[in-house]
């Protein structure tokens, strides 16, 4: 087990290694970086806001900008540095878990994600906690009647659910309940309302659960079907093995021997699977519903970095969710051997 422990953690650091070179070199490529967006608003300034990049030709917004200044411009950004020193100096800064400062925003990479967690925490949190709680159950009511009209019914709904996208059915309820065309129940934006601070403590509690009714809603309703489903099917797998007909035959009712046997080996898929879907639901910003509700999480805060080339968020937030990633699959592999000490790694 050790040796296994050590060779996968041996394993992320050309796992990360990789990702971030490739990463690295995709941007060394990419058009309109942070010196050229910078050239090109100085040259808008000096021309009235004629726009500095040509259509279909290429960029040539350095045009009628003194060379002086972008040479300071690249300074200030690091690119005066040949590429092989930028990539070295990337890869010490991240082994001491310097994340680097963002050329827009002006704040170190750590203080921006922490500014933007709290978002991203409460639709994962709550996604996790409320997929768990529903489908859990549900899965093992539709083991347990398996071929029954409920199961076929509560199969088609989660079905369905799964099939329609997060962000459609967060455009559906802000229609009907947001204010759009028919309802007004919910906020159409934010974690809180202005004012917030001034609200009593079951105040702030009934206007948080209020602006993130629709949002949650919206991200929680495709994770059920798969939750669900693996619940089934590991209810249905267990109950038709030998053990189980043999503790029938030694008299036990239905409901010893569903959670007494069957339930403890059922679950050893899904709890397995506690440990990622928990950290994730830390760090899992989703760009559509957060910017649909104007929620400003770090879906909105990668989406942005790539847009306006903030090289030092991309990398810095790519090291440090794939570095976060790895361990916990680390920490869900091991998980199998916690649960069923069956389970070796030889």
């Amino acid at each position: 087990m050790w040796a296994y422990i050590l060779k996968r953690l041996l394993l992320i650091i050309p796992t990360l290694l990789g990702v971030l070179t490739l990463t690295f070199a995709v941007i060394q490529f990419v058009p309109g970086g942070p010196v050229e967006q910078m050239v090109s608003q100085l040259k808008n300034r000096g021309e009235g806001g004629e726009s500095a990049i040509s259509q279909g030709a290429g960029y040539r917004g350095r045009q009628g900008v003194d060379p002086a200044q972008v040479e300071e411009i690249k300074k200030l950004y690091g690119f005066d540095k040949p590429v092989h020193e930028r990539y070295l100096t990337m890869l010490g800064s991240f082994a001491r878990f310097d994340l680097g400062k963002s050329f827009f925003h002006h704040k170190d990479v750590w203080q921006l994600v922490k500014e933007k967690l709290p978002v991203s925490i409460t639709l994962g949190l709550w996604t996790f906690v409320l997929s768990y709680l529903i489908s859990v159950p549900l899965g093992i009511a539709k083991a347990v009647r398996a071929g029954s009209r409920f199961d076929m019914v509560t199969s088609l709904i989660v079905l369905v659910g799964y099939a329609i996208p997060g962000f459609v059915l967060g455009v559906a309820l802000l229609v009907l309940f947001g204010g759009g065309s028919f309802l007004a129940w919910f906020p159409l934006r934010g974690l809180t309302s202005s004012g917030w601070e001034d609200l009593s403590l079951a105040g702030k509690v009934l206007d948080y659960l209020w602006h993130i009714a629709l949002p949650v809603t919206a991200s929680v309703l495709g994770s059920f079907a798969v939750i669900t489903m693996l619940t089934k099917n590991a209810f249905l797998e267990e109950i038709r093995k030998q053990y189980v007909l043999t503790a029938r035959a030694k008299g036990l009712n239905e409901r010893q021997v569903l959670w007494k046997h069957v339930f403890r080996n059922a679950l050893i898929p899904i709890i397995t699977g506690f440990p990622a879907a928990f950290i994730t639901s830390f760090f899992a910003g989703s760009l559509l519903i957060e910017t649909l509700f104007s929620l400003d999480g770090l879906g909105l805060l990668g989406y942005e970095s790539v847009i306006r080339r903030d090289y030092p968020v991309v990398l810095g937030t790519l090291y440090l969710f794939t570095l976060i990633g790895l361990v916990t699959k680390l920490i869900s592999d091991l998980c199998y051997v916690w649960v069923d000490p069956r389970v070796k790694f030889d």
